[in-house]
């Protein structure tokens, strides 16, 4: 089943409202005061240790700063940056163009046109995900309803 012109523009019509619904996320601790350990920001984000290495051997994270004893320590930005890449893992962006973005961020203002194009070919591609998820839960839907129709009309089956 094809997803219609118009319920693709309902459903962006409706991403486009939500944008801004969530509260600003609130850090554990206030700038200036933000530097966590490693095994802090797994718990605060659930990635795993390993993965936080990984980030950063890859350039997805910028430079994490280190103690006097060679640990790593994150700031509220870096939670942020974090957070942002979480959201970019969700939406299916592969990990090379995640990495791209990141290069592009730290490479200053004069990217923001590659950034705005990266940004919204993943929104195209998000939106095409919604619209077949719709396709597939309406498929489901009717399924669920021919079932449930059988099953209250089955000899032997008792009418509520």
């Amino acid at each position: 089943m094809q997803t219609t012109a118009a319920a693709l523009q309902e459903i962006e019509e409706a991403t486009r409202r939500d944008i801004c619904s969530a509260p600003p996320r609130r850090h554990p601790r206030p700038d200036g005061q933000d530097r966590y350990t490693i095994s802090e920001v797994v718990a605060f984000t659930g990635l795993t240790a390993h993965t936080l290495r990984w980030y950063e051997r890859i350039g997805l994270m910028d430079h994490i700063d280190r103690s006097h004893t060679g640990q790593r320590r994150y700031t509220n930005r870096d939670l942020d940056w974090l957070d942002l890449v979480g959201k970019l893992r969700l939406t299916g962006m592969p990990v090379a163009d995640m990495v791209r973005y990141a290069q592009l961020v730290r490479e200053g203002d004069s990217t923001y046109a590659e950034r705005h194009a990266l940004l919204e070919a993943t929104r195209r591609d998000v939106l095409s995900r919604i619209a077949e998820l719709h396709d597939t839960l309406a498929v489901l839907d009717r399924k669920i309803s021919h079932y449930a129709k059988e099953i209250s009309t089955a000899p032997g089956t008792a009418t509520p």
